[in-house]
């Protein structure tokens, strides 16, 4: 199930099908369906229960990365297994999506890469 972990950062951790086809849909229901001006998250994936993807996975995970990129958001993949990365290697796909060796790692990168809020100059100067 997604979490929120910020304002800004929504966590799944995802398991085997069928709860990763789910799982993986109402993120991307849920990125798509922000209005204007509704906050939209950079997401990890946290992939360390998950034995395999099948293309229709890829395929949503390839629309979420679009989705995320298209409002400057990040999508970052960590704790995926020798099996799963041995598919995305073989298809290309280890090229095109954020990877972290685990979720404190993708949290932190992410973190480090957020621009910060400029601060108000203090009304004393």
């Amino acid at each position: 199930m997604a979490v929120d972990w910020s304002d800004n950062i929504v966590i799944a951790n995802l398991a085997d099908e069928p709860a990763l086809s789910d799982e993986l849909s109402m993120i991307c229901e849920r990125i798509e369906q922000a209005g204007e001006g509704d906050p939209i998250p950079h997401a990890v994936l946290e992939f360390h229960e998950v034995s395999y993807v099948n293309s229709s996975n890829i395929a949503q995970l390839l629309r979420l990365r679009k989705n995320l990129e298209a409002h400057n958001r990040r999508l970052i993949l960590c704790g995926v297994s020798d099996e799963v990365m041995s598919v995305l290697m073989i298809t290309g796909l280890n090229k095109v999506f954020s990877f972290a060796a685990d979720l404190l790692t993708a949290i932190a990168s992410i973190q480090i890469t957020e621009p910060t809020e400029p601060t108000e100059p203090d009304a004393a100067q």
